[in-house]
């Protein structure tokens, strides 16, 4: 998927237009600040979790009861404290001091905050704002987000990610991702560096793109590495025959989005895409039609091609970000529309871009069929294997949503991913280390993020249900259940989101959402989402 802007937008800048220029004549929505934060708790000289069951992101099993200890915005401790269902206290337990809190966590489970690697911050098209956004990502325990491509501008963008990092805003930290796209093209690889060099002095820490000629691209990648900055990749069509996952990751690509490239890069037995005849990039049913019949024409595992590719991405350390919920509409359309929580979560101005449309990007099903549908399951089905025998060999893959697309919401959309890595062959807890640890490392952040360990920052997110057992329980909508008294009730979601020490109610933030739909549609007189 592509930052927020509109085809139109993307022909203005080719043309040399600014942004903000090709947004005033358009009149387009601008997206504003998240508000001065009015919700959370702390942060406290101390803070005791008790007696919690502790999931730590590494990819080990759960353990408890166990007590976290913060102070001020960092994890001091982290201990074991006896035996579940034991009545006999270990000795040597944390004391709390004068003037701290402690919060009793028996039967709760507490994992690091979740880190979603391809979180677009709303957007003009969408026009929804940024508050919005946040408080269903932090309703959902996401802690962290990459913006990759800062649609909403590199400036505003780092603005809010200072804004976040002193906690002035509801909000998860945010690491700023330029898009490749800049108001001139780029005809020399000095352009190139001269490019990313601004760009840093924007406040961007990475790059992302689609692709670019290839020797600006090249010099792009090399003064990304000295400059310490990372980068992400969608390989697009339009470029990936001459730049694909293997060119970019020899020249210091860190992770590619979604998959494409990837099949091209495995292509055994031609060079292009099996392109129909009439194919038309512009046209987005043609792109992702064709996009799902494109894994079978990858080699196969075990073949030579195969086994060249996955051995040299693995020497590399590259990460891949797979993105796949982004693109479960295409296999089942009608499940992405009707999902649980559109009615009291989706603004009516986003559920009206998600609706079939040729002007936005990714309202793509003007006339979806079974063929579609079933071409894409079979897709996904190799894509899944690609990703699972990665991670199995060692390779880092991390959790991406996209969410603000194709029917996909955010949090919500995060969530999904992680049972779609579970649906890949992943154990619940890869899962879990993919979208925290895992995540951290990708970002160059393992030093104080990803894992509840001392040293680290208190980022974490605290449930009453077991996740291993069932992410279901994650979702804002929670889990249905049904009951003793045999009625069905709604179980789960999570309870606290922390961030830098700070307490939120996570329920509280969603019901401010909840609100935000509620008023939206009272002011539109919307009484429930127009399906078509």
């Amino acid at each position: 998927m592509r930052s927020p802007m509109t085809w139109m937008m993307g022909v203005a800048i080719a043309l040399g237009l600014s942004l903000q220029t090709s947004l005033a004549a358009q009149g387009e929505f601008q997206v504003p600040p998240a508000p001065p934060r009015n919700d959370g708790e702390g942060p406290y000289p101390q803070l005791i979790l008790r007696s919690a069951t502790i999931i730590n992101g590494t990819g080990a099993p759960a353990f408890g009861p166990a007590d976290i200890v913060i102070e001020g915005n960092r994890i001091v401790e982290v201990m074991s404290v006896g035996a579940p269902g034991g009545a006999k206290e270990d000795p040597r337990r944390p004391r709390l001091k004068a003037g701290g809190r402690e919060i009793d966590l028996r039967g709760h489970y507490v994992l690091p905050g979740l880190i979603d690697m391809h979180g677009h911050i709303g957007g003009q098209e969408q026009g929804v704002p940024a508050e919005y956004v946040y408080k269903l990502w932090m309703g959902h325990g996401i802690t962290t987000i990459r913006d990759p491509g800062c649609g909403n501008g590199v400036e505003w963008c780092a603005s809010e990610t200072r804004r976040s990092e002193r906690n002035e805003i509801v909000a998860p930290r945010i690491f700023p991702f330029a898009f490749l796209r800049p108001d001139k093209p780029l005809t020399t690889p000095e352009q190139g560096r001269q490019w990313v060099r601004d760009i840093k002095a924007k406040g961007a820490v990475g790059m992302k793109c689609f692709g670019y000629r290839p020797d600006v691209l090249e010099a792009i990648f090399g003064e990304l590495k000295q400059q310490g900055m990372r980068s992400a990749c969608h390989h697009a069509q339009l470029d990936v025959r001459r730049v694909n996952v293997l060119t970019t990751a020899r020249w210091g690509l860190t992770s590619m989005e979604h998959w494409y490239g990837l099949p091209e890069a495995l292509f055994d037995d031609r060079t292009v895409q099996d392109y129909p005849p009439d194919y038309n990039y512009n046209d987005e049913q043609d792109r992702f039609g064709q996009a799902g019949r494109l894994w079978r024409q990858a080699a196969k595992p075990g073949s030579e091609k195969y086994e060249s590719v996955i051995k040299e991405l693995l020497a590399l350390d590259f990460t891949l970000d797979p993105t796949f919920t982004i693109y479960l509409a295409s296999r089942d359309l009608m499940r992405a529309r009707r999902a649980d929580w559109h009615e009291e979560y989706t603004l009516p101005q986003l559920w009206d871009f998600y609706t079939p449309n040729r002007d936005n990007h990714g309202s793509f099903f003007f006339d979806w069929g079974s063929e579609d549908e079933i071409a894409w399951r079979e897709n996904y089905r190799l894509w899944m294997a690609f990703v699972n025998d990665y991670k199995n060999r060692g390779g880092r893959v991390t959790v991406g949503s996209d969410s603000g697309f194709i029917y996909q919401l955010y949090g919500f959309g995060t969530i999904q991913e992680l049972e779609l890595l579970r649906e890949a062959g992943f154990h619940p807890l890869e899962v879990l280390r993919s979208a925290t640890l895992n995540g951290a490392q990708a970002l160059g952040a393992e030093d104080r993020l990803g894992s509840i360990e001392p040293g680290k920052l208190a980022d974490l997110a605290v449930l009453d249900e077991n996740p291993v057992a069932n992410f279901k329980v994650m979702y804002g909508t929670g889990h249905v259940r049904l009951g003793d008294d045999g009625r069905t009730h709604r179980v789960g979601g999570v309870k606290y989101t922390i961030k830098d020490g700070i307490v939120y109610d996570a329920k509280r933030l969603l019901n401010d959402v909840r609100d935000m739909v509620a008023e939206e549609k009272r002011k539109r007189g919307v009484k429930q989402l127009a399906q078509p």
